[in-house]
């Protein structure tokens, strides 16, 4: 069954370098979403058209709604409390202090209402990138090392999770414990180089994992059980991650990146970096605030 309804079609002309982390907020309408090189943090409202930006103070990889309607970002300096009403970011923790070569990548919140979130390399080379949980206001490393890490993903239930070694080319699944370890890590598919690297995972209301890959030009949707059921074909090279949204979860956003092509690569793909969106069958996940802040 072909779950793509629609082509992909660029909604915000941004021409991002590295547009990344889509989040479908539910309490305002919203997708909110980063410039990581930028250090921006965008929010697009599909039904009135409306743009909104705030400077990030430093590279920002996530920026993830709370219980209290602020956000929790994921800063290269650590993770800190974003109110939108101000821009303010105030700092709350940085997982890996004595890593000043290492920043936030990716984050996700399970349906537990618990952050879970990855680092890396910023010269995306040495395998200094590790998946941590937040836990209270300390970070608990839950696996690694890789040079970029993305994700996490987490299926319908919450009990099983998915990350991703992008250079290494592997998405891989583990068991989520009732205390928030993971067991039985197991590998969930490879993607060889040259058809692109997998970035951002996300996760359907079927359970099907969707990988966005990085120089693949597409967007890939995976059974459960690890096959390819789908792809879905982009105007741009690189594209970073996607997520389900609107009133009933079957428009899918998805951000895109133009830092790694040259004045003729620009030329040649005048849509990369931008905001795209298209239309499934099959919805995503209900949203999830973080609990406790």
């Amino acid at each position: 069954m072909t779950v793509c309804l629609s082509d992909p079609q660029s909604v915000w002309s941004l021409g991002a370098p590295l547009g990344e982390g889509p989040v479908w907020v539910e309490r305002d309408a919203a997708l909110w979403f980063v410039d990581i090189k930028s250090h921006r943090v965008h929010r697009f409202d599909p039904a009135s058209g409306d743009k909104r930006s705030w400077d990030a103070p430093a590279q920002v990889g996530f920026c993830l709604p709370t219980d209290s309607g602020q956000f929790i970002a994921g800063l290269q300096t650590g993770l800190a409390l974003f109110d939108p009403a101000t821009g303010d970011f105030t700092p709350i923790v940085d997982p890996e202090p004595d890593m000043p070569g290492n920043r936030l990548n990716d984050g996700v919140v399970d349906g537990h209402g618990r952050l879970w979130f990855g680092t890396m390399d910023d010269g995306e080379a040495a395998d200094t990138g590790y998946w941590y949980r937040l836990d209270g206001n300390a970070c608990i490393k839950a696996a690694g090392p890789v040079s970029i890490t993305n994700g996490p993903a987490l299926c319908p239930e919450s009990r099983t999770i998915y990350t991703v070694d992008t250079l290494g080319g592997h998405v891989y699944a583990s068991d989520v414990q009732p205390d928030g370890t993971l067991a039985n890590t197991r590998l969930f598919t490879s993607i060889p180089n040259d058809e692109g690297y997998p970035d951002g995972p996300c996760v359907d209301a079927e359970g099907c994992v969707w990988i966005s890959l990085y120089n693949g030009w597409g967007v890939r949707r995976y059974s459960p059980a690890g096959e390819l059921l789908e792809v879905v074909k982009f105007p741009v090279s690189a594209i970073t991650k996607i997520a389900f949204g609107g009133p009933d979860l079957k428009t899918v956003f998805a951000t895109t990146a133009a830092k790694h092509l040259d004045a003729a690569g620009r030329a040649a793909q005048p849509l990369a970096g931008d905001l795209f969106s298209f239309r499934v069958g099959v919805p995503g996940l209900q949203g999830t605030t973080i609990k406790g802040f």
